[in-house]
């Protein structure tokens, strides 16, 4: 029965892959085996997953990034990982809104939180930077902060003293990765819900 669901959802990409890209998900991350697993590439795990739910492969090299295309709602979407490392995670993404011509707000960018525990998602319809790097790249380059996005919690730092970079570059634990993709399901949920234009649906049924 898995593989009929699988051609329909098969079916249903190549429907629209005359249509031109009219959305961007973005999942942040750094590229290089040293930082697999790392708490800063939750962006690229919960992005990884979404290509794989609609069957599609980020295999190709565009606007400074790893890219596929899908459909998902209906509209055909842009699912992106920036080769730039974290901190200039703008330049990817902001390439590709302005070739696509994609206004902020059909940008939604999927990073990870460090005031969440692990497990917990938060969705926002705009906001700061707050002191993430990636995200205070991508503000500059949009420009603005007025694009959505899906936190996920990676966990506290242990105590005030110790040092950021090396918390988010370190490795998660086996427990806190567990519960982290046993969110990916409802963070796919939740961007197809964004896409079709219910962000405050998606807000009230997984920011929790």
């Amino acid at each position: 029965m898995s593989n009929i669901f699988d051609l329909f959802k098969k079916i249903e990409t190549q429907r629209a892959s005359g249509e031109p890209v009219s959305f961007i998900i973005a999942g942040l991350g750094n590229i290089g085996k040293q930082y697999e697993l790392t708490r800063h590439n939750v962006g690229f795990l919960a992005i990884d997953y979404i290509a794989e739910k609609y069957s599609v492969g980020i295999d190709r090299v565009k606007f400074h990034a790893t890219v596929g295309e899908c459909n998902i709602g209906g509209a055909r979407v842009l699912l992106m990982k920036p080769t730039t490392l974290m901190n200039n995670s703008g330049i990817a993404i902001g390439e590709a809104a302005a070739f696509y011509k994609i206004p902020p707000e059909r940008v939604l960018v999927l990073h990870d939180e460090i005031s969440f525990d692990p497990g917990i998602i938060r969705i926002r319809r705009k906001g700061s930077a707050g002191g993430h790097n990636g995200l205070k790249s991508i503000i500059a380059r949009l420009p603005g902060e007025e694009f959505p996005r899906i936190k996920i919690g990676v966990g506290k730092k242990p105590n005030p003293e110790y040092d950021l970079a090396d918390w988010v570059l370190g490795k998660m634990p086996e427990g806190d990765l567990k519960a982290v993709k046993a969110r990916f399901d409802d963070i796919a949920a939740a961007a197809e819900m964004i896409v079709k234009g219910d962000i405050d649906g998606a807000m009230a049924k997984y920011s929790k």
